[in-house]
C-alpha cells in the first residue's frame, strides 16, 4: 500500500514538473502577441533568457516574464504620458501666475509714471508763469514735447490644446480635458456610441468630443518620432544636393518611355501591359550634375502612389501627349503637385507624330491654371519626343535651371533620414526596401528604424544592382537587413545604437497592435449597427497578396472604391510575398477569395486551397483584377424586377359555367395570352382584380396560348366580378441583373 502511494506521489510530482516546463515556439508567441519574432528574441535577451531563432522553444516562465514586461511597459508609457500632461499643466499654471504678476507690476509702474508726469507738468506750469512775469508781454517760445505713445499689450486667451496619441481611453481623455468620465460617456451616447470607461476611442471621436468642451486636439506622432525632429541646422553644414524629380501624367502619354530615353534603358519593356506598375527611382548624370527621377504609374488606380511621389519630390515633370491633350490623370497630377506646393515643368511629348498639336495642349493647360512662360506665366514648358530624343537636353536644362533657382541643400554629415518609396519580399535577399535618402549619410552596418521594424544595414544596392558602401542625400537605394516589410511612405531613421532602435521598434509594434485591436472592434461594431439599420448587407471578402507594397496598397484602394451600400468589399488581409498556407486558412475561415498580383502560390498552398474550397485568382495587369472583382461584386447586388406586358385582351362576353366558374369571352388586341401567366383586370383604367390565368379555350379545345387578333375564353383564378369591355392585361415579372 505504501509503495503504491509513493508511486502515485512520484507520478504527480512528475506531472507538475512537466506542466512547469511545458514549452511553445517563439514564432507562436509572436503570433499571439502580434509582435515580430525578432522583437520577442530581443525582449527575451533583455530579460536574461537566451534563444537562438524563431523556432526555439520557450517555457511558461519565459512567456509569463515577457507578458509581465509588456504590461509593465504599457503601464510605464501611460505613467509617462500622465506625468507629461501634469508637467504641461504646471508650466501653464506657472505661466499664468507670471502673467498676473507682470500685469500687477505693470499697473504699479504706470501709476508711478503718472505721478512723475503730473509733477513735471506742475513744474513746467510754474516756470511758464515766472517767465511770463519776467518778460511782460513777450510770449514764451513754444516748447516741443515728445509724446510717447502708450502701447498696450493684448494677451490673447490661449485655447486649451491637448496633445494625444490615437486610441486613448475614455478615462485618459477625461484626464486630458479635465472633465468627469461619465460626462464623456454621456457625450458619446449623444453621438450614438456606446462606450465604457476603459474603451479606447479613435481620433475622429476624440476630436468631436473635445470640440464639445472647447478643447483643441493635436495628434502626437508615433513613438520615437521626436528623434526625427532636428534642431535648426547650421547653414555651414548644408551642402548642395541633387534635385528629386517626379515624372507624372496620364496613362500612355509616354512618361516611362521619356525616362528610358533619359537613362538610355528600356524599363517599359519589363512592365506588364506596357504600364508602370511600381514606383521606380533612378539617378541620372548630366553635365557633371546628378538628377534623381521618380517614375510614378499613370493609371488612375495608382492615384495614391502618385500623391506619395509628390510628397518626397522637389519638382514635377508633367508629361502631356501632344496628340491627346489634357486628360483626367493629367489634372490629378496637377492637383497633387499643387497640394505639395512644388514647381511644375511641362513636357509636351510625342511632337514627332503627324497628329501632334502642342498649341492646343498649351491652351488646355492654361484652362487648368498651368500658364507657360510663353503665355505670360512662370511655368517652364518644353516640347519633346521620347521616341526620337528631340528636346531631351532642353528638358534636362530646364530641370537644372529650376534646381538652381530653388537652391536645394541638405545636411550631408550625420545620421541619415529618408522615406520608403517601395518595399518587397525577395526570395534570396528577404525584406528589401527602396529608400530615398533626404538627409545625412547611411553606411553599411548602421542601425535603423523604419515604420514598426528595426534593422541593421547589411547591404546597399543601387538601381543598377551595384553594391555601395555609403549613400548621400537625394540618392535612391535598396536596403537589406530589415526585420519585416515597412509600409510605403514610412520614415527611415538611422540610430546611434541597435538597442535604441530595437526599443523604438518594439514600442511602435505595441502601439500598432493596440491600433489593430481597436480597428477590429470598431469595424465589427459598425458592421453590427449597419446590419440593424439596413438589413443584411452583402460582402465580398478579399485577401490581397502582391510582390511589392505599392501595388498591394493601390489594389486595395481600387477595390474599396467599388463598394456600395448594398454590396461592399471587405479586405481582411493584405501583404507582400507569395500566397502561403496561412493565407489559405484565413480565407477558408473568413469565406474570402485570394487575389494574387505578380505572385504565385506554392504547391502545398494550392493543394490546401483545393481541399478547403478557397478560390485564388492570379493577375499580372491591374485592369483585369479590377474588372473581375467588379463583376464579382455586381453578382452580390440584389437583382431588380421589371414587369413585362405579354398581351392585352378586351372582354366581349361573360359566361358563368357551374362546373368551371366565370369565363371571359375575349378578343386579343395585342401580344398573346398564355396559360399560368399573371393577369390583371382593369375597369375604367383601375385595377379591380389580379391573379393567374387558369384556362384558355378556343372553341371546344383547351389551348396553352392564343395570338393577337383571335378570340378565346379566359379563366382567371378566383375571379367573381368581370364585365363586358373590361381589359385583361397578361404580364410576367422578369429579373434584371444589376451592375455597378
Amino acid at each position: 500500500m505504501k509503495k503504491s502511494q509513493k508511486k502515485l506521489k512520484k507520478k504527480t510530482n512528475q506531472n507538475k514538473a512537466k506542466k512547469q516546463h511545458a514549452t511553445m515556439r517563439v514564432y507562436e508567441l509572436s503570433k499571439e502577441l502580434n509582435l515580430s519574432s525578432n522583437a520577442i528574441i530581443n525582449l527575451l535577451g533583455e530579460l536574461g533568457f537566451k534563444v537562438k531563432n524563431h523556432m526555439s522553444s520557450i517555457t511558461v516562465e519565459m512567456v509569463t516574464a515577457i507578458k509581465e514586461k509588456l504590461e509593465a511597459d504599457k503601464t510605464q508609457l501611460k505613467a509617462e504620458e500622465i506625468e507629461r500632461k501634469k508637467m504641461i499643466r504646471r508650466k501653464k499654471d506657472a505661466a499664468t501666475i507670471k502673467l498676473k504678476e507682470e500685469d500687477e507690476l505693470g499697473i504699479k509702474k504706470s501709476k508711478r509714471r503718472g505721478e512723475v508726469k503730473k509733477k513735471k507738468e506742475e513744474i513746467q506750469k510754474k516756470v511758464k508763469e515766472t517767465v511770463t512775469k519776467m518778460e511782460g508781454v513777450l510770449k514764451p517760445k513754444k516748447i516741443r514735447r515728445k509724446i510717447e505713445k502708450a502701447t498696450t499689450e493684448e494677451i490673447e486667451e490661449e485655447k486649451h490644446v491637448i496633445k494625444i496619441i490615437e486610441f486613448v481611453s475614455v478615462s485618459e481623455l477625461s484626464d486630458f480635458v479635465g472633465f468627469d468620465p461619465t460626462s464623456i460617456i454621456k457625450k458619446c451616447l449623444e453621438l450614438g456610441l456606446l462606450v465604457t470607461i476603459n474603451q479606447r476611442l479613435d481620433l475622429d471621436t476624440i476630436t468631436m468630443i473635445s470640440d464639445e468642451y472647447d478643447v483643441e486636439v493635436e495628434l502626437l506622432p508615433e513613438y520615437g518620432a521626436e528623434i526625427e525632429k532636428e534642431e535648426e541646422e547650421d547653414k555651414e553644414k548644408l551642402e548642395p544636393r541633387p534635385p528629386i524629380v517626379t515624372i507624372m501624367g496620364h496613362v500612355d502619354h509616354g512618361k516611362t518611355l521619356l525616362l528610358d530615353r533619359i537613362r538610355d534603358t528600356n524599363v517599359i519593356a519589363q512592365e506588364m501591359g506596357g504600364i508602370t506598375q511600381h514606383i521606380g527611382a533612378y539617378s541620372v548624370s548630366y553635365k557633371d550634375y546628378v538628377i534623381t527621377f521618380l517614375d510614378t504609374p499613370g493609371h488612375h488606380a495608382f492615384t495614391a502612389m502618385r500623391a506619395r511621389g509628390a510628397q518626397v519630390t522637389d519638382m514635377v515633370v508633367l508629361v502631356v501627349a501632344a496628340d491627346d491633350g489634357v486628360m483626367p490623370q493629367t489634372i490629378e497630377a496637377i492637383d497633387h503637385a499643387r497640394a505639395a506646393n512644388i514647381p511644375i515643368i511641362v513636357a509636351i511629348n510625342k511632337i514627332d507624330l503627324d497628329s501632334a498639336n502642342p498649341e492646343l495642349v498649351k491652351q488646355q493647360l492654361s484652362k487648368n491654371k498651368i500658364l507657360l512662360e510663353e503665355y505670360g506665366g512662370n511655368i517652364l514648358g518644353v516640347n519633346v519626343s521620347a521616341k526620337t530624343g528631340e528636346g531631351i537636353q532642353e528638358l534636362l536644362d530646364a530641370i537644372m535651371l529650376q534646381s538652381e533657382m530653388m537652391e536645394l541643400e541638405a545636411r550631408k554629415e550625420g545620421p541619415a533620414k529618408g522615406v520608403v518609396i517601395e518595399a518587397k519580399m525577395d526570395k534570396g535577399k528577404g525584406p528589401v526596401a527602396t529608400v530615398l535618402i533626404q538627409k545625412g549619410t547611411v553606411h553599411i552596418g548602421d542601425p535603423f528604424v523604419t515604420g514598426i521594424y528595426s534593422g541593421k544595414v547589411r547591404a546597399l544596392i543601387d538601381e543598377f544592382n551595384e553594391r555601395m558602401e555609403v549613400v548621400t542625400p537625394s540618392k535612391p537605394i535598396q536596403i537589406m537587413g530589415l526585420d519585416g516589410l515597412p509600409e510605403v511612405g514610412d520614415t527611415f531613421i538611422v540610430f546611434e545604437n541597435e538597442q535604441n532602435a530595437r526599443e523604438v521598434a518594439r514600442k511602435r509594434q505595441l502601439a500598432k497592435r493596440e491600433q489593430m485591436e481597436r480597428g477590429r472592434f470598431r469595424y465589427s461594431l459598425v458592421q453590427f449597427q449597419e446590419g440593424l439599420k439596413e438589413g443584411e448587407a452583402k460582402e465580398l471578402k478579399i485577401i490581397i497578396k502582391g510582390d511589392v507594397a505599392g501595388s498591394v496598397e493601390a489594389l486595395a484602394d481600387s477595390f474599396n472604391d467599388l463598394s456600395t451600400d448594398e454590396a461592399r468589399i471587405v479586405i481582411i488581409h493584405k501583404g507582400v510575398g507569395p500566397i502561403n498556407d496561412s493565407d489559405i486558412l484565413l480565407a477558408a475561415a473568413s469565406n474570402a477569395i485570394i487575389v494574387g498580383f505578380h505572385v504565385k502560390a506554392n504547391d502545398q498552398a494550392k493543394e490546401m486551397a483545393k481541399k478547403e474550397g478557397v478560390e485564388i485568382r492570379f493577375y499580372d495587369i491591374i485592369f483585369e483584377a479590377i474588372s473581375d472583382i467588379k463583376l464579382a461584386l455586381s453578382g452580390l447586388l440584389e437583382p431588380e424586377y421589371e414587369e413585362e406586358i405579354i398581351g392585352i385582351a378586351e372582354v366581349k362576353q361573360v359566361f358563368n359555367i357551374p362546373s368551371i366558374g366565370i369565363i371571359a369571352g375575349s378578343f386579343i388586341v395585342r401580344g398573346k395570352i398564355i396559360v399560368t401567366e399573371n393577369a390583371r383586370v382593369k375597369r375604367n383604367g383601375d385595377v379591380i382584380y389580379e391573379d393567374k390565368i387558369t384556362s384558355l379555350r378556343r372553341f371546344t379545345e383547351d389551348v396553352n396560348e392564343v395570338e393577337m387578333g383571335l378570340e378565346c375564353g379566359i379563366g382567371i383564378e378566383g375571379i367573381k366580378d368581370i364585365k363586358e369591355n373590361d381589359i385583361i392585361e397578361v404580364y410576367r415579372i422578369i429579373e434584371i441583373e444589376r451592375k455597378l
